[in-house]
């Protein structure tokens, strides 16, 4: 079983049953008051609002947009975005190859299929199963792909996941790969955020807003139903409003569906998960913080987020299913993997009979592929490229092949096809280099943060720079959700930087998930600014290295990242000279009010509690600006679109900024989602500004 619930750090892209409904709950009504006077900003559409968007982004676009460097930036990213000869990144399906393309021709993109033996080739023959810049333009929408799931076994009846303008929010259509064509009266579900798996050819089980009302403060469904073709459909679980997302599993075996399982997701990191049978569900004893990975070969697998009977945060555990269904509370979990010191389980999926596990040891990746053999879990290692950064791309569920890429900050990524029975790996395809990168180098170090705690970090270099802090830097960091930030090819970067001379930096600073559940614990709630002092930490290291200095270093990072930045930029403005906040949180006293805000208390806290509201008002990048401060001038960068975080957290940002007559630059993109990638050319065009603000800043 390849498709589970997606994890709750990224938005369900599934549909809705019914007509189209708002795609996530409408902030509290709100004026200006003397507390807030831009509040009016978090209305989205608003004539108001639009209008000193369109102000703002004039600006923006003469300052960026008519400098000489962005012409060739775009077109460099441009071309980086559209090339011919970028990898194709397979799925298995249906016996071969699935991809979704785009480039210069195919903006929105196409989704097509080839035979295993013509994708290893070095001109795969494609047949396009859907063209989405003709979808879109027969429609009139601006349909961008977000994936598609398939019945299994013969998988050529799918369900298509379509956002129109890049939002979280899909709409989902029955399409028929052998025909080519939407299924006439199959399925179809409406524009929503839900969850929708297949149990067999006439039956779904779907999480979604049956009604206008019946989604979680986060803006998730909380009512999950069994959906018949020619039914109406039967409920099998209900939820609260107060938890972040509930919905349905099911557990794929080798001829379809050997059991349907309820999520219930109280908070980000906490959830049951239950067995759906004919008298209704019954509860699997589980910690709350536990996550469902995958099912094979009858046994389903979790890895544990905490400490829970003999297994410690972290393991990987597995029960037989046969045992779960005779009696759940008598079922014995099994150790399938438990980390050291210096490793981290990073993903966990299956073949046909085949588990496997992508490792980061000290934030490098590995992987092992694990046989379950008369009730014992034998591991194996892959041979794949060392010290080089591995995801899984995609698992076959008619053998086990698996491919792999792998890519480092210097090394261009390759694609390989493991056999997880032998452990034995081949390069596939290549990504030819994108940018010249003989003259640099890459290190890694460790930075000391305020209570002690040793902080790596990667600098991306010239192998001739000079350590007299003259260095253009850019340092990114996340720290949050147990996201980990290891060594990856960026070709815009190392095109539209490197070779330009500058250097960046990845901080790996704790709330990642680079050293497992503990880094990411150590800074929840009431202890965030222990995140913020080790990226502080690591600006000090870089200057007292004299790698870089506050004059040549900026900093960089979106989502959960404008957090960091917004609060780098306050606490520490004597620290850098650029700032690039992009899709962000910042109001962090209001946050929970916004969007899908409401799943991520567990992560922050509750700033409508008292005692959360005091420890987060310390740190809200909103809430401590200051006049009079000279703070770096930053770009501000969004999306109106962004149904994940709100555009009212940048839009705010910048207004106060402006009330204080402190300089800053302002950009909206009107299209594309919390992503900002969907196009290849608003990508191309997003980068360039990036990039000519950086040069301006610490190159001029």
């Amino acid at each position: 079983m390849k498709a589970l619930l997606p994890a709750l750090a990224a938005l369900a892209s599934a549909a809705a049953f019914t007509p189209s409904l708002a795609q996530t709950p409408a902030a509290p009504a709100a004026t200006a008051t003397s507390d807030d006077p831009f509040i009016w900003l978090e209305d989205i559409d608003a004539p108001r609002s639009m209008a000193w968007v369109e102000g703002q982004n004039a600006k923006t676009h003469v300052r960026l947009e008519e400098d000489p460097r962005y012409e060739t930036f775009r077109q460099q990213a441009l071309k980086i975005f559209t090339a011919q000869d970028r990898i194709p990144l397979p799925r298995f399906r249906a016996g071969g190859v699935d991809n979704f393309w785009q480039d210069g021709t195919h903006i929105h993109g196409v989704w097509r299929h080839t035979t295993l033996a013509s994708y290893k080739t070095a001109a795969p023959q494609w047949q396009t199963l859907l063209d989405l810049d003709a979808l879109s333009k027969a429609e009139g929408k601006n349909w961008i792909w977000k994936g598609a799931d398939c019945l299994k076994p013969a998988q050529t009846l799918c369900l298509v996941h379509l956002s129109n303008g890049g939002s979280d929010a899909v709409e989902d259509r029955e399409f028929d790969t052998t025909t080519g064509k939407f299924v006439e009266g199959g399925f179809k579900f409406a524009n929503a955020k839900q969850n929708i798996r297949w149990i067999d050819h006439d039956t779904l089980i779907v999480a979604r807003p049956w009604t206008p009302d019946e989604v979680t403060k986060s803006g998730y469904p909380y009512v999950v139903k069994i959906v018949k073709r020619g039914a109406g459909p039967r409920e099998v679980f209900r939820g609260a409003k107060t938890d972040v997302q509930d919905g349905g599993i099911v557990l794929e075996g080798e001829h379809g569906a050997d059991a349907v399982l309820v999520t219930h997701g109280m908070t980000f990191y906490q959830r049951e998960f239950s067995l759906l049978g004919d008298k209704g569900v019954t509860l699997i004893p589980l910690p709350k913080k536990a996550e469902l990975s995958t099912y094979v070969d009858g046994q389903v697998v979790f890895t544990i987020k905490e400490a829970w009977k003999t297994f410690a945060a972290g393991d990987v555990i597995s029960f037989d299913l046969a045992d779960l269904k005779r009696d759940p509370a008598t079922a014995k979990a099994q150790l399938v993997f438990h980390p050291g010191p210096h490793n981290a389980v990073d993903r966990v999926s299956s073949s046909k009979d085949r588990l496997a596990i992508v490792l980061l040891e000290d934030v490098k990746g590995a992987v092992d592929v694990y046989d379950h053999k008369a009730g014992v879990w034998l591991p194996k290692r892959v041979k794949l490229p060392a010290n080089a950064n591995i995801n899984l791309v995609s698992a076959s569920e008619d053998d086990n092949q698996i491919f792999f890429t792998a890519e480092g900050f210097l090394d261009p990524t390759s694609l390989w096809l493991a056999d997880a029975d032998s452990g034995v790996a081949a390069k596939v395809k290549q990504l030819p280099p994108q940018f010249d990168a003989s003259k640099d180098v890459v290190d890694q170090h460790w930075a000391v943060s305020t209570d002690g705690t040793k902080i790596p970090y990667f600098v991306v270099h010239r192998k001739d720079m000079k350590l007299d802090g003259s260095t253009p830097t850019q340092m990114f960091g996340y720290g949050g959700f147990e996201l980990s930030e290891p060594p990856v090819y960026i070709a815009q970067m190392g095109k539209l930087w490197l070779e330009r001379g500058g250097a960046y930096v990845i901080a790996n600073i704790r709330g990642g998930g680079e050293f497992g559940p503990a880094w990411h614990e150590a800074v929840l709630r009431e202890k965030r600014q222990l995140a913020f002092d080790d990226f502080a930490s690591v600006a000090r290291d870089l200057e007292a290295r004299k790698i870089t200095s506050p004059r040549r270093l900026g900093i960089y990072a979106r989502s959960n990242g404008g957090i960091l930045t917004t609060v780098s930029m306050t606490q520490h403005p004597e620290l850098f000279n650029a700032i690039v906040i992009e899709s962000p949180l910042i109001d962090m006293l209001r946050y929970n009010h916004l969007s899908a805000g409401a799943s991520w208390m567990a992560e922050y806290g509750d700033p409508d509690v008292p005692a959360d509201r005091a420890f987060i008002a310390k740190y809200s990048g909103y809430q401590n600006l200051k006049a009079g401060v000279k703070y770096p001038e930053p770009y501000i960068t969004t999306n109106t679109r962004d149904d994940r975080v709100h555009p009212g957290h940048p839009r705010k940002f910048a207004a106060k900024m402006e009330s204080m007559g402190l300089p800053y630059l302002y950009y909206e993109q009107t299209f594309g989602g919390h992503a900002n990638d969907a196009d290849p050319q608003l990508n191309a065009t997003r980068w360039a500004r990036h990039y000519v603000y950086l040069s301006q800043k610490l190159m001029d």
